[in-house]
């Protein structure tokens, strides 16, 4: 133990060392735990149970609706598209800087979002296909592949709003809040089609990514904006549920007449708003916090696989809950129907075997993350330079051609990699960790 450690310890201190100075650690920080909310979230408000026979999805908040306040917790998809929508912004800034050319950064970036999911979608398709032949039935398929695939909805929506960055990078959030509003009135007001409600997917999630991208832009430089996002949206929100009609839980629950993510509703905005709050006003006891090796660390591994961690959680308690038929049919809080306190109980339990489990993924599929190199291996020897002609001696008193210093020799050789990879220099977390 001892010696796992400091093993960790010396890791932690080199990880800190090849972080530029100039990184913003809360940034990462808070990408790290939006992403592990969403999957601690997903693993204790989803349950797959054998009560008809077949496996199926349930939700505990269908069973017991005062565990909605669970789900404030564990939402934070709107902190996701504020650093998204902060680092994209800054990000093409920096890129139109440069004079990298607007396809070449958005091809980096959607890459890194839609290399992991390639592996996701082969394996899927291997394993509904081998099911459906065994005699799987249909149903439980439908349910299992649903399960995993309903997260890809939000990189979707998180690759188109990255593609638009450009166009959206000064937008008001403003403006797409009061399409949310008004596509909620014209839907529950006036009895509006339901198709219209898909609009606010869009919609939606641009306020917090134009508000993100605000922040890029130093909006949120002093902490009254922030502190007004984090009263109003709390405001607006409790006005929304308790005298608006809207559910008090802020994800979809089985069974209910209307969802608050699916697609988002006002009530949903509103309370991204507040999250977006609150997470600017932390903003730096985050930095400090990140200032200790050990802490930044943690939050700079979950960053090197974040996407790798989001696509394979669901099938990570998929294969725990597949294992667990082995044994028994019924084991509480794995099979059983999520309808009393003792299931809560029993659920937390298994959390350490569905991180087990996607750790196991995490070995097998993070490389999917990595970035490609653009460099073909040489299959043909460079040829020799010719040799060089001997220059005039150097008189004894001449001085000696002093040499670069080495930071200016370091700062070269990550502009001329920038160049040859569109921008992209090498990580130094990544060189760090090996990753």
């Amino acid at each position: 133990m001892r010696s796992l450690r400091s093993r960790w310890s010396v890791l932690a201190d080199r990880v800190d060392g090849a972080t530029p100075a100039g990184r913003d650690r809360a940034v990462d920080a808070l990408r790290a735990f939006a992403i592990l909310g969403v999957v601690l979230g997903h693993w204790l408000v989803t349950a797959v149970t054998t009560a008809d026979g077949g496996l199926s999805g349930a939700s505990p908040l269908a069973y017991m609706p005062w565990l909605a306040p669970v789900s404030w917790v564990f939402q934070t998809l709107a902190v996701f598209f504020l650093v998204g929508g902060q680092v994209a912004a800054g990000g093409y800034a920096s890129a139109r800087a440069r004079g990298i050319p607007y396809g070449t950064w958005v091809g980096q970036r959607l890459g890194r979002l839609f290399r992991p999911v390639a592996a996701v979608l082969v394996l899927w398709t291997v394993a509904a296909g081998g099911m459906l032949l065994g005699g799987v039935p249909l149903d439980t398929v439908r349910t299992l592949v649903a399960l995993v695939l309903s997260p890809l909805w939000f990189l979707l929506v998180f690759a188109a709003l990255t593609a638009v960055t450009p166009l959206v990078a000064r937008l008001n959030p403003l403006w797409p809040l009061a399409v949310v509003a008004g596509v909620d009135v014209w839907r529950f007001g006036f009895g509006g089609p339901e198709a219209i409600g898909w609009v606010n997917v869009a919609a939606g999630w641009l306020v917090p990514y134009a508000l993100g991208a605000a922040w890029s832009r130093g909006v949120f430089a002093r902490r009254g904006p922030a502190l007004l996002l984090l009263c109003g949206g709390a405001a607006a929100t409790a006005s929304l549920v308790l005298w608006g009609g809207y559910p008090a839980s802020m994800v979809g629950v089985p069974g209910a007449a209307v969802s608050n993510l699916n697609p988002p509703t006002l009530a949903a905005v509103a309370f991204g708003l507040a999250q977006c709050g609150l997470a600017l006003l932390v903003r730096e006891p985050l930095a400090r916090a990140m200032c200790r090796p050990r802490a930044w660390a943690k939050v700079a591994l979950v960053n090197l696989s974040a996407m790798t961690v989001f696509l394979w959680h669901q099938t990570a308690m998929i294969a725990v809950t597949a294992v667990g038929l082995l044994v028994s049919a019924d084991l509480p809080g794995l099979h059983t129907v999520p309808g009393s306190v003792s299931w809560t109980a029993a659920r937390l339990l298994w959390l350490p075997v569905f991180a087990a489990a996607l750790a196991v993924c995490w070995a097998a599929f993070r490389s999917y993350e990595r970035p490609r190199s653009r460099r073909s291996p040489r299959t043909t020897p460079r040829p020799s330079p010719p040799p060089r002609p001997p220059g005039p001696p150097r008189s004894p008193g001449a001085p000696q051609a002093s040499r670069p210093p080495r930071a200016a020799r370091v700062a070269g050789s990550r502009a001329a990699a920038a160049r040859r990879t569109g921008g992209a220099c090498p990580d130094p977390v990544k060189e760090a960790t090996g990753a």
